[in-house]
Order: structure tokens, then C-alpha cells, then sequence
């Protein structure tokens, strides 16, 4: 059974859902893939891991590290696992780009290369925002690119965390202007 709950959060609401093994979906309202993973049969309860979720959530939008991680329960396929494996590794308040996640895909597979356009799918299908955080990669040249919940809101969050000094807009106003 799946379970869900809803967070105001200062960027806009989320949907948060869980099934007995951990968090499997954090999504804004209306972004791309909105609740994808989420059953069509399910219910509204606050579960330990929903309830975590919120503690964490509400951790973060203060302006604080957490320093816990609600548990999650992540499915995809080997590629987008091993992807959100790299995500949760970035530290708060850090950028990576697409590139460099392409980079060490390959490395991890032993494949000469790695399509940054792949990673970018496979970051973009991330099903628990902001605790997978998804929101810190960036494009090469350091733009803001691919976020679901869309860019304003990963400028935001970005901005909260105080991260990657110099990153860039669509339109290339840096964070610095």
C-alpha cells in the first residue's frame, strides 16, 4: 500500500508518498512527472517515513543542513539507480554537472564515455526531489537546466543552500548579478 501526505514549503507545495519500506516520491505540484510512481489506489496517512519526510523538509527550508535521511525506497532501472546514487552524494550547498556525473557513470561501467543527455533523463526522472538532490547539478557551462519542478524553483534552492557561486540562468544572469 502507498501512502501520502502534503508539505507547504516556502516554493510551493508538495506531494510527499511513502510505501512500508521508505519515501518513494517527493514532487512540487505540477511538475514534470508529477507523482509518477505513485499508485493509482492509495492512501492519505501520515506514515513514520512521511512524518520524517517532514521533519527533514522543514529542517532544510530553515536554512539547516539536515542531519538525518527520512528512509527511502527507490525503484528504476540499474542506470537511473546508479544516477541517484551519485545525486545523494552531492554535499549540500555543492553543484556537480551533468557531465561529471556522465564521467563517473562511465568510469563506474567501464565505458570509454557517457551521454551527459542520458544522465540528464535519468536525473530528471528522480522521484524524490530535494532529498535526492537533483537540484544541485547543473549544466556545463553552469545554467541552470532540467529541473522538473522547474528552474525557478532549483534557483531557489540552490539560493537557500548558498551553492555554486557563478551558476547561471536560462538567460545567463549569473546568481552573483
Amino acid at each position: 500500500m502507498q501512502y501520502i501526505s502534503h508539505y507547504q514549503s516556502p516554493v510551493g507545495r508538495i506531494l510527499l508518498a511513502a510505501d512500508e519500506a521508505g519515501l518513494i516520491g517527493l514532487w512540487f505540484e505540477g511538475a514534470k512527472y508529477f507523482a509518477d510512481q505513485l499508485d493509482p489506489v492509495h492512501e492519505e496517512k501520515d506514515t513514520p517515513a512521511l512524518e520524517m519526510a517532514k521533519q527533514w523538509l522543514s529542517l532544510y527550508f530553515s536554512g539547516r543542513e539536515p542531519d538525518f535521511m527520512p528512509p527511502v525506497h527507490l525503484k528504476g532501472t540499474p542506470f537511473r539507480l546508479a544516477v541517484w546514487e551519485i545525486l545523494q552524494k552531492i554535499p549540500y550547498g555543492t553543484t556537480l554537472t551533468y557531465g561529471k556525473i556522465a564521467k563517473d557513470i562511465a568510469l563506474l561501467k567501464g565505458l570509454p564515455r557517457m551521454s551527459a543527455q542520458a544522465v540528464g533523463g535519468a536525473v530528471g526522472h528522480n522521484p524524490i526531489s530535494i532529498l535526492i538532490p537533483c537540484h544541485r547539478v547543473l549544466g556545463t557551462d553552469g545554467s541552470l537546466t532540467g529541473y522538473a519542478g522547474g528552474v525557478d524553483k532549483k534557483a531557489r534552492l540552490l539560493a537557500l543552500e548558498k551553492a555554486g557561486q557563478g551558476w547561471k540562468n536560462r538567460e545567463g544572469v549569473s546568481n552573483e548579478s
